[in-house]
């Protein structure tokens, strides 16, 4: 089965809390907790508004520390933050734009995205920067492999192509933001759990 990680629009939203924990209860992998504008008092409201019972499925990108002090899951490297907090335990995952990047951070992550792979749903002109048999190609390599999970433009109908190429799953924003409410997230879900066992 393909692991479906969402990572949260970049701004906050209205019912966030209860729309992360529905994410969670209907059997998403992780939940990436990314505001990248935020500031620490506003990531901390969102990350205590959460059960603590989640927090070991949650991956922060931002004000890392906090990670540490409320026992989250994961901790995202980025250029803003290119190091886990000290003494930090959890997983660790990096974004990546290059197949050379993937590459570099294989062996000091547990997983890592790979975009854009179609075009963006969430950001305007991000387009595709890979071809399907590249992909392939890198996966017949050993350089896309079960940790590496596909990022950009991801809708549940694509996962069992990106399953075929050789990714471990997939990372989705646009599709999931784009309706939280009870119905659209519904159908959503619905169409991410027929699609990743496809």
């Amino acid at each position: 089965m393909m692991r479906i990680v969402v990572i949260t629009a970049p701004d906050f939203v209205r019912g966030e809390a209860e729309t992360i924990g529905r994410l969670l209860d209907a059997g998403i992998d992780r939940l990436h907790l990314r505001k990248p504008a935020s500031e620490e008092g506003a990531m901390r409201r969102l990350i205590e508004s959460l059960p603590a019972e989640l927090y070991p499925r949650l991956s922060l990108h931002d004000h890392l520390p906090l990670a540490a002090e409320y026992g989250l899951g994961g901790v995202h490297l980025n250029g803003r933050n290119p190091e886990a907090p000290k003494g930090f335990a959890g997983l660790r995952s990096r974004s990546c734009h290059t197949l050379g990047e993937l590459t570099a951070c294989a062996a000091t992550t547990d997983y890592r995205f790979l975009s854009p792979i179609f075009d963006s749903i969430s950001k305007s002109g991000y387009r595709s920067a890979f071809d399907e048999e590249v992909l392939r190609r890198a996966s017949r390599q050993g350089v896309i492999d079960a940790r590496t999970l596909a990022l950009g433009g991801v809708e549940p109908e694509r996962l069992p192509l990106l399953h075929d190429v050789g990714f471990g799953g997939a990372a989705l924003l646009g599709c999931i933001w784009r309706d939280t409410s009870r119905e659209g997230l519904r159908q959503t879900l619905r169409r991410i759990e027929q699609y990743r066992n496809a």
